[in-house]
């Protein structure tokens, strides 16, 4: 069994004395994992860092199999972020999240098209938080847990939509939700198509997606979100979610 694609470093652990399995996201194998021999050496290890893209070519006697890849780099992302210490929170939080929260081996090409463009700019602090919280919600719908923001779970009314039921994942308006804010996720106006974006709406959008990510997909396989997560959130408040 064979193919070749290209995709992103999510991770690598070292294996055995010499190798290394790196977990990759792909736009048509999805998330996949392989064993890359060599993989610990001086020469291998600036390719295989978290955010670097890479051509792969995959090899297995069966599909089901781990295999081994040959590892060939495209693009270096994970060095130009690194002295950023925002900008390479963000890339820890996004390669750890599609880590664990992306099924193996299934292709999701929407998500994996979202983290790139998330990966293009995060560079810009101005940007990239709520395209972070965008990602998350797009990784939600594919994975089948879509928040539904287009219409009031009460009422039908689709005007003045503020919360988030965290039963149902749909919209509250204002005036349903006011007896009940205290139990309801604050819907940030970005995700409603608004152009502006607030520190205040960046902050609300990572506790909406998050809770949904962890009561949702998480646990399903009892798991909770990486740390990773949370130390970028800790970095964007103590940076600021723009400079």
């Amino acid at each position: 069994m064979e193919w070749v694609s290209e995709g992103y470093i999510l991770s690598v652990r070292k294996h055995g004395e010499t190798s290394a399995i790196i977990d990759v996201f792909t736009p048509d194998k999805g998330r996949h994992l392989g064993l890359v021999r060599g993989g610990v050496s001086r020469k291998s290890r600036p390719v295989l860092q978290p955010g670097n893209k890479v051509k792969l070519q995959w090899r297995g006697r069966l599909s089901e199999h781990l295999g081994s890849f040959t590892v060939e780099p495209l693009s270096a992302r994970a060095a130009e972020l690194m002295e950023d210490r925002l900008s390479l929170a963000g890339l820890n939080a996004m390669c750890a999240i599609a880590r664990e929260c992306l099924p193996e081996r299934e292709p999701h090409p929407e998500v994996y098209d979202a983290f790139q463009i998330l990966l293009m700019n995060l560079h810009d602090p101005d940007i990239w938080p709520a395209l972070y919280v965008r990602w998350e919600a797009g990784l939600l719908t594919a994975m089948g847990y879509g928040l539904d923001l287009k219409s009031c779970a009460a009422t039908g009314s689709n005007d003045n939509l503020t919360h988030v039921s965290p039963r149902s994942g749909r919209a509250v308006s204002a005036s349903a939700a006011e007896p009940y804010k205290d139990k309801l996720l604050v819907l940030p106006l970005f995700l409603q198509g608004q152009p502006y974006v607030t520190p205040e709406d960046v902050k609300a959008g990572m506790v909406l997606t998050g809770y949904f990510l962890e009561t949702r997909v998480q646990w399903g396989v009892n798991k909770t979100l990486p740390d990773s997560r949370a130390r970028m959130i800790e970095r964007l408040s103590t940076e600021g979610y723009s400079r």
